[in-house]
């Protein structure tokens, strides 16, 4: 997918979280776990800036998205307040869920297109796909951002509806 698809996915997949932090009141919380998830979600295309790394290769798969998580951890720890609380979870913690959704977000938009993407590299080549459009479908990638800005919208006003009536 393009930007825009693989934007819309992340936006869909983290709505939920984003939702459930806003009816509980961390709006900051909330508001970095989305900016994050979306920063994050284009990661697996570095690969077509560097050399001898093909597209949809390493960066496209399973271990990546652990390798991404476990930065992220590192990241927040690094800060001295990874063990400060974000709901029921420490910040590092947190940081390395919304990193690793991020990166199963673009993974997820790839599957759709026929090229698919190689989950289990490099224990497996074996691509995964749907094949339900290809990456250039302007109108797919279209229509995913516009799920995921419906998605978030609605988890953002489910959210502070929940939270202005009483929590979730």
């Amino acid at each position: 997918m393009f930007r825009p698809g693989h934007y819309g996915v992340s936006l869909a997949l983290y709505a939920p979280v984003g939702g459930w932090l806003l009816a509980t009141g961390q709006t900051t919380a909330a508001l970095a776990g989305g900016a994050l998830a979306l920063w994050l979600s284009m990661l697996p295309d570095l690969d077509t800036r560097l050399p001898f790394v093909p597209h949809r290769g390493p960066t496209h798969t399973l271990p990546f998205v652990a390798l991404v998580a476990v930065a992220a951890w590192a990241a927040a720890t690094a800060t001295g307040h990874g063990v400060r609380p974000v709901g029921p979870v420490e910040i590092r913690a947190f940081a390395a869920g919304i990193a690793a959704l991020a990166v199963l977000s673009h993974l997820a938009a790839d599957v759709l297109t026929p090229m698919g993407v190689a989950l289990l590299w490099p224990v497996s080549g074996r691509r995964y796909t749907l094949s339900v459009c290809r990456a250039d479908n302007r109108v797919a990638n279209a229509l995913l951002f516009a799920l995921g800005v419906f998605a978030t919208a609605s988890a953002a006003y489910l959210g502070t509806m929940l939270f202005a009536n009483g929590g979730a």
